[in-house]
């Protein structure tokens, strides 16, 4: 199929189809006299793996290992031991997206909050405060004294 019912069946744009293919992620695709492309229909269902794993947060060079070997089966091991430490990362980025996300909302709350006539600079070190009382800001630590 030439590259552009490739994109259509798989939203992908020819320029990217053709980095793909430039990036080594697409095996060599024959051309036909006039010059075009001519794509294996298992083109697609590639494609939409190597999107899909893009989107999951994988480089380039990663998803280049994963894809199936030369004979087209795939290295199960590797892919699952991949698969797993990307669930990792993810899960690391999770209690960290919560972490900011807390942060954020006692800030917002302490800021709505504030009290009338109060100085912007106490405001600051009280809005501080009720971050370091829920755990969210590090206590603040004392300089080390030269010795």
């Amino acid at each position: 199929m030439k590259i552009g019912e490739l994109s259509k069946l798989t939203g992908l744009t020819a320029s990217r189809i053709r980095f793909y293919e430039s990036a080594g992620l697409l095996l060599a695709v024959a051309r036909q006299a006039n010059g075009y492309r001519d794509y294996a229909p298992e083109t697609a269902s590639m494609l939409e793996i190597i999107d899909s794993a893009q989107r999951a947060g994988f480089s380039l060079e990663q998803i280049r290992h994963l894809l199936p070997l030369g004979d087209g089966s795939w290295n199960h091991e590797e892919l699952l031991v991949a698969l797993k430490a990307k669930v990792a990362e993810i899960e690391v980025l999770q209690k960290r997206l919560k972490q900011n996300k807390a942060q954020l909302l006692v800030a917002i709350d302490s800021i709505e909050s504030r009290p009338d006539g109060i100085e912007c600079a106490d405001n600051r070190m009280r809005v501080l405060n009720r971050l370091r009382g829920k755990g969210v800001v590090a206590t603040r630590r004392k300089p080390a004294r030269d010795a």
